[in-house]
């Protein structure tokens, strides 16, 4: 008997030596989950053990190494999430992940038709509540942002279907005969699709991100060993992800294009890896370098760049080599 206990032990101990043996799948629905639900399953049922409705809810009760596994239902998940520290973590066998399978992460809200004021001719304006930096949508698309050439002049300059903003106020031209409620308009209201934060060996993938009023996703901070895999963000006021300092993060096949002020800003003692990836300069610069070590399909570059032409092998596979 004392023999059966040993050799159970011991099989116990080698299959938690890979990673956490509590690890488990998170299912989340934004359609037919419940916050009440467990999580366990794809599809209600009768037990309370199906989906849950949020991924903040999600992240709420995951712990280290678990899976959260995200129904692409055709609506967005209009949340910004937060990983923070060992629960959000993972192993290097089993990583801590998020699978969107191409959901939309959305940070945009309606801009409400009652607070346009008309200013002259076809163009309206209005203040934004929470100001900080800016982006316009319209069909789900960014909108066209006039350059502001001459920003003490007054009227702006705006061709029809533009925006700027300038003193504090949003100023919109419309086509003749029209007015902005004729407009399906949109704006950046959330602040950070992702922030990762004091988190180590994390998989993101198959997600688009899209309208925060900062970053589509920032390693805010000693984020390491970070993978994010097939993510596109778009749109995003200022970046679409932004790598803080003492992160480690590798962008794999993404798409990075119409975000603000950069598609890829990094700041000082971040170590950013680029591989067969799309930084589009589109809108802003593909990489504003701002501190930090970015390698572009293992191939270091510097000093930041207009437009993005990575040339190279492919980046280190251990943590050795980094």
């Amino acid at each position: 008997m004392h023999t059966m206990r040993g050799l159970i032990a011991i099989v116990g101990l080698m299959a938690g030596a890979d990673g956490p043996a509590w690890a488990r799948d998170i299912h989340v629905n934004n359609l037919a989950g419940n916050d009440r639900y467990l999580g366990r399953q794809v599809a209600p049922t009768s037990d309370g053990a199906g989906p849950l409705k949020t991924l903040r809810r999600a992240l709420a009760i995951a712990d280290s190494g678990d899976r959260i596994l995200v129904a692409n239902t055709g609506q967005p998940y209009r949340e910004s999430l937060s990983l923070v520290g060992r629960r959000h973590s993972g192993s290097r066998q089993r990583p801590f992940t998020i699978d969107g399978n191409g959901a939309l992460l959305e940070g945009a809200e309606p801009v409400p038709e009652t607070v346009w004021q008309h200013c002259h001719e076809t163009v309206y304006r209005f203040q934004p509540r929470d100001l900080v930096y800016e982006q316009m949508f319209l069909h789900g698309k960014p909108v066209p942002r006039a350059a502001c050439r001459h920003p003490d002049a007054f009227p702006l300059e705006l061709g029809p279907i533009e925006w700027c903003l300038h003193d504090g106020s949003i100023y919109f031209r419309t086509e003749p005969y029209k007015q902005p409620p004729d407009y399906p308009l949109a704006m950046a209201a959330r602040r950070v699709g992702i922030t990762l934060f004091s988190v180590e060996h994390v998989e993101i993938r198959n997600f688009t991100i899209q309208g925060f009023q900062l970053d589509g996703l920032s390693a805010h901070n000693t984020a390491r060993e970070i993978v994010l895999r097939q993510i596109t963000c778009r749109g995003n006021a200022r970046a679409g992800v932004s790598v803080g300092g003492a992160s480690l993060v590798n962008i794999e096949n993404c798409l990075l294009g119409d975000n603000g002020e950069a598609q890829l800003l990094t700041h000082p003692y971040s170590r950013t890896y680029v591989l067969n990836s799309q930084l589009l300069s589109n809108t802003a610069p593909a990489w504003v370098d701002r501190g930090g070590t970015v390698f572009a399909d293992g191939k270091k570059v510097e000093d930041g760049l207009d437009e993005w032409k990575p040339a190279g092998d492919s980046a280190p596979d251990t943590e050795d080599e980094r």
